[in-house]
This record gives structure tokens, sequence and C-alpha cells, in this order.
């Protein structure tokens, strides 16, 4: 699966994007946020207010509920403002 981070989550993460293989424990947005932090210090920045984080599944903006394992794009951004 992809993960895409954006703004300054990508910056605080140090990556664009990435392919990984979620473990059998990660069903949901929810897990996937609290996993995500302990693959490292970066992660753990960057996502320690997992509230304010907001995912899009497959291009579809989700829900902690929502299912991600037959996803195959994930996107993690900040909060968007407008003006």
């Amino acid at each position: 699966m992809k993960l895409i981070y954006f703004s300054w989550v990508k910056d605080r993460i140090g990556m664009a994007e990435e392919a990984v293989d979620l473990p059998d424990t990660v069903k949901t947005v929810a897990d996937l946020l609290a996993w995500l932090p302990g693959r490292g210090e970066n992660f753990a920045n960057a996502l320690a207010d997992p509230a304010i984080i907001r995912v899009a599944v497959d291009q579809e903006y989700a829900t902690p509920d929502t299912d991600v394992t037959k996803a195959t794009e994930i996107a993690l951004f900040p909060p968007v403002t407008g003006g």
C-alpha cells in the first residue's frame, strides 16, 4: 500500500510517500494512526496529535473507523484551511 504525506506532516516525517505492508493488527484509520508513531521519532513527532490529522483512503476522506485493509493509497495531511 502507498502512504502519502502532505505539508508539515511530510516535512516532519521526512518523505513525501512510501510503500508499506501494514501489520495484520492495522484494520482502520485509527489503528493506522496508532501504529505509525511506533515507526520512529519522526513519525511520533509528526503524528503526536492524531486528532488533527486528516486522512483520505483511496482519495476519499476517511473517519477513524474507515477500513484500510483493502486500500491501495492512504494520504495523511494536516487540517486544510481556506481563505
